[in-house]
Parts: C-alpha cells; structure tokens; sequence
C-alpha cells in the first residue's frame, strides 16, 4: 500500500469515529508498522487533515462536534489540570464565581473545592467532587439536563445566572479563533456563556492549546471578551487578548 492510499484509509476510517488510537490503526490497517503510521499522521498533520491528540490518539481535524463528557475527560489530561492549577491561582478567599462545564472547568471545580469561596455552576460534575469534604459553597444552577456534556441550560438556568455578580467567570468552550471568537456546538450553551460574561467582572477562558485556531458551530463571545487560560500561548490570539499559561 503506497503514502497516500494509506494516508486515505486512516481519514475513511475517522469519518465514522470521534477519534481513534495508534494501536486501532495497526489494528484495522494490518501489515503497516507503527513508525509508517505515525508518518503518514505527521504527514496529513501537516495539511491540517487530522490532529494529533494527547496519548497518541487522533481525530479529523473538521471535527468540532462535541465529544462526551467521558471521553473528553480522557484526553489532553495533564494539560487540564496544568490549566485547572494556573486558574484557581485568579481566585481569592469569599470570591463568589461562576465555573462553566467541560473537562477542564470539572479540574477546575476539583481544585477548588478546598478554597473559602462562592461557587455557581451548571456543571453536573459538582455533585460527586463535593461529596467529600469540600469547604466551598457550591450552588447547582438549575435548568435541563444534557448527560452527553454533564451540564445544565435553559430559562431556567438564565433566569437564575441573571441573579448574580460573579467576581470570576470560567468558560469552557470547542475551539477559539482570533477572527470567529469563542464557538461551541450548541446553542443553549452560547447563551449562558453570554450571559454569564456580562455577569461578570472578570472572565477566562479555559482552553488546552488543540482548540485554538480551531471553529465550531455557533458563536459564544469574542476572544477580547475573556483572558485564556492555557498550557500553550498562541501568537495570533495574544494579539486579541492575554493569555496565561507556563
């Protein structure tokens, strides 16, 4: 089997899948060794066709679409909670502040839940992190429940975020790009993003450096709305905004 033959089984068999891992591939691509495949990745990397991800998995590069909560969790693990460490640096005893869902906000809600602060969130993950010990307040916002992405939205849920003054806001989201700002797939999830940002004195975006440049469905806020968060900086967007990271 030549490069691209190769190169074409590896994006037909991503077509059908989130994301899939090297050994996957050596699996349903037989007699091909592993250094051959991760050529042809680097190769199809490079003309923006797949990403590579933390872990040695891959998926299509055009795919913005939201992963599961579970399987979100799994991946790009060390930069999250690198993420989590640097933005629970920005809050400060008796802060009441908002934390959006996601993987990286749940790091996020781990590690402050130690902390003598106010904390409202539509992230379901909250109920197990604060069954033990914690010494935070923790304020569940009502509204409907998404399991696929452990998080709560709805009028609900605006009508209550509508209520409070957040010192620090939170966000998740899919991708961040410089000119199509702040996106995620869904709809519901852009209006509480929103909403939340114009509660608020300070807001951040938590975002592991596989999302920039990157674009999904519907538009949240601008990248100058928010300061990022990151384990990566990224030129084009820290001529829009600060970004911390290490």
């Amino acid at each position: 089997m030549i490069p691209y033959e190769r190169q074409q089984k590896i994006l037909e068999l991503l077509q059908d899948r989130d994301f899939l891992k090297i050994e996957d591939l050596l699996e349903l691509i037989p007699d091909v060794s592993e250094s051959t495949l991760r050529r042809d990745i680097k190769e199809l990397e490079s003309t923006r066709q797949l990403e590579r991800l933390t872990g040695g998995a891959i998926k299509a590069y055009s795919s913005v679409s939201e992963l599961p909560s579970a399987t979100k969790q799994t991946l790009h693990q060390d930069e999250k909670r690198l993420i989590a460490k640097l933005a629970a640096r920005e809050v400060s005893e008796d802060d009441t502040i908002y934390i959006d869902s996601g993987s990286t906000c749940s790091a996020l809600l781990a590690e402050v839940m130690n902390m003598d602060i106010h904390v409202v969130t539509t992230n379901t993950d909250a109920i197990k992190l604060a069954a033990g010990p914690t010494r935070a307040e923790i304020i569940l916002v009502g509204g409907t429940y998404d399991p696929e992405i452990s998080s709560l939205h709805g009028p609900l849920t605006l009508e209550t975020i509508a209520r409070f003054v957040f010192d620090k806001s939170f966000l998740g989201a899919n991708g961040v790009d410089p000119k199509f700002g702040i996106t995620t797939p869904h709809l519901q999830e852009s209006s509480k993003k929103q909403l939340v940002i114009k509660r608020s004195k300070r807001s951040f975006l938590l975002a592991d450096s596989s999302k920039f440049n990157r674009v999904s469905s519907v538009h949240a806020a601008d990248v100058e709305d928010v300061t990022i968060i990151s384990n990566a900086t990224d030129e084009r967007l820290a001529q829009k905004t600060r970004i911390i990271c290490e």
